[in-house]
């Protein structure tokens, strides 16, 4: 009798990739602004915390109004400027109104001085109850969020893209919280 196979890690996030990213088609990335208005009733956001985001790419729920209000209430705000791989992000002051510097994979950042987050809003492709994360495949969050210990990570996406569990390694870094178009499930 053959010894049964069971799909690898990378089979089973590729998988799960895909689910995401059919999921999320059918949903509009203006939905943002429903998103902030939970995050921004439920999260109790502490006074002049530093708080990165990330401009949205194609398909990506769009955070820009919550980034906006965070920014008006005197939280400064950070996106994050992809390295090399391996490496974790670093993250540069924005302003509304900033020019916006196209990076590889179709990210974007501003040109501000360098920061250092004390909340990270997270983007990603599907996550689960349990706080686990399925991001792109590069690894920047989980490797930033290792290098973060104890700031929480807000997971920021469509309801759609809930998976009934994740794939996770011993790499992936949890989060916190996710907020999307519904609500915020805190872990």
């Amino acid at each position: 009798m053959a010894a049964p196979h069971f799909p690898s890690l990378d089979a089973l996030k590729a998988d799960a990739r895909q689910r995401a990213l059919a999921a999320r088609q059918s949903c509009h990335p203006a939905l943002g602004a429903q998103l902030a208005a939970h995050l921004l009733a439920e999260w109790p956001f502490q006074p002049s915390c530093a708080i990165s985001g990330f401009w949205p790419m194609d398909g990506e729920i769009d955070i820009r109004p919550l980034l906006l209000t965070l920014h008006a209430r005197g939280h400064p705000i950070l996106l994050p400027v992809t390295p090399k791989r391996g490496n974790p992000l670093t993250f540069r002051l924005w302003q509304p109104g900033a020019p916006m510097i196209r990076e590889r994979f179709g990210t974007f950042h501003p040109d501000g001085p360098e920061g250092t987050p004390d909340l990270l809003l997270v983007p990603l492709l599907a996550f689960d109850r349990a706080g686990h994360r399925l991001g792109y495949g590069g690894g920047f969050y989980d490797r930033t969020l290792a290098s973060l210990p104890g700031r929480p990570a807000i997971g920021c996406a469509f309801a759609a893209q809930e998976l009934d569990g994740v794939p996770s390694g011993e790499y992936d870094a949890p989060l916190t919280a996710v907020a999307t178009e519904r609500g915020v499930i805190r872990f």
